[in-house]
């Protein structure tokens, strides 16, 4: 029996899962797959393979769905792995990693089909106020290369070389048990999703614990596959919200507010470039969502 269990969050995954349950059966690991009220095929695709399902009447949203696929397996690693995954090698790397002395847990590589790894995404360093502010502003996406996105999204790091690191992709993330334990598993108020995974490796940090990035481990990743799914209008809202909470978690409440501002003028400049350019004013109502929700963090926190 595998000392190993791989945990699946699904929402309208029919198109991927099937590949993704395929690599992961022959891995020998136990899999349970959590759904969060698809509305596809994507239960079938799981049954027709055998592999427990919990299926959920409601979207419990990410965080609540892994804490769930936790709670159902005892191993004493545990993978996290997204149904837009295809593992393509052993999990002992990850396996001897979480072994380390002070080991929380490891992360994989993630490549794109043509095998290149996904740089930028697969490994990060947690955002700090200064990140997160150019972030908000989008001065991130204009100016790629400037140094603070650069040091955030680990664009020095060698890809092919073992490395402790603060945020491996949540996406291809081993955590042991015990730790996991030890830190109560993700934080369900970031629902329905985003900065749950970054939340945690923030804890994993403050409580002394390492994260590993093992290159030898490799996964093909799509990437974002259930994101379009939401209206568009919820994502903006989502996410922003999800940034301010993990913001105002763990930053001193004025260097929050430092982001709250940032939120405030790039949800403006957004909706006003969007409006613009789609010649509509439903943007404007989108970000005048956003507006307002920074605006009460700004005044009374979150």
């Amino acid at each position: 029996m595998s000392d190993i269990a791989i945990i699946i969050v699904t929402y309208n995954s029919a198109g991927e899962i099937g590949a993704c349950l395929d690599a992961a059966l022959s891995t020998g690991a136990e899999i349970v797959v959590v759904d969060n009220a698809s509305t596809d095929a994507t239960r079938a695709e799981v049954e027709r393979r055998g592999v427990r399902l919990i299926a959920n009447a409601e979207n419990r949203g990410f965080a609540a769905a892994v804490n769930q696929g936790f709670a159902a397996v005892s191993t004493p690693y545990v993978l996290l792995l997204n149904p837009d995954a295809v593992i393509q090698t052993a999990l002992t790397p990850l396996r001897d990693a979480c072994d380390l002395p002070g080991s929380a847990g490891a992360g994989g590589q993630l490549v794109n089909a043509d095998g290149s790894p996904q740089s930028g995404f697969v490994v990060r360093r947690l955002p700090t106020v200064a990140c997160l502010t150019l972030e908000a502003l989008l001065l991130n996406r204009l100016w790629p290369d400037n140094p603070v996105n650069r040091r955030y999204r680990c664009l020095d790091l060698d890809l092919s070389a073992t490395a402790v690191v603060e945020q491996p992709a949540g996406a291809f993330l081993m955590v042991r048990r015990t730790v996991w334990l030890e830190l109560g598993g993700l934080d369900e108020s970031f629902f329905p999703l985003w900065f749950e995974d970054v939340d945690f490796c923030r804890r994993i940090k403050d409580r002394g614990f390492s994260l590993y990035y093992m290159p030898r481990a490799v996964a093909k990743h799509t990437g974002g596959h259930s994101i379009p799914q939401l209206p568009v209008e919820n994502r903006r809202v989502y996410w922003y919200r999800s940034l301010l909470r993990y913001t105002f978690k763990h930053f001193h409440p004025v260097n929050a507010r430092v982001v709250c501002l940032a939120v405030l003028g790039g949800a403006v400049l957004r909706g006003l470039a969007e409006a613009a350019h789609s010649r509509s004013g439903k943007p404007i109502a989108v970000y005048g969502r956003v507006v307002k929700l920074a605006g009460r963090c700004l005044i009374f926190g979150f």
